[in-house]
């Protein structure tokens, strides 16, 4: 499993229109092949920040097949003019300890 972590940070005063705009884009995510599972957080400390993960079944089910579809589209055009700076987008794999 790999973990997909993002730090989004939404322009001043545009968050409620964020939340919003991801309760639709996460229908989208969540009908990718590969998808596990996702969470949204707000920042406690941080206004207008978020940190979302995304749990996919293979990097490239998130790098490759959402990112290079059709649907990928959709979910640009819902959520990318929020951003301030775009995003960094990492991938974690658990250690077994």
């Amino acid at each position: 499993m790999i973990l997909e972590v993002a730090v989004l940070k939404i322009k001043p005063g545009l968050s409620v229109e964020f939340e919003k705009a991801f309760a639709t884009a996460q229908q989208i995510l969540a009908s990718m092949p590969g998808y596990i599972a996702h969470e949204l957080q707000r920042c406690v400390e941080v206004a207008d920040q978020y940190v979302l993960l995304v749990r996919w079944q293979t990097l490239e089910d998130h790098t490759v097949g959402f990112r290079q579809s059709e649907r990928y589209q959709e979910w640009k055009q819902l959520l990318h003019h929020f951003y301030d700076p775009f995003p960094v987008v990492e991938h974690y794999t658990a250690l077994e300890l």
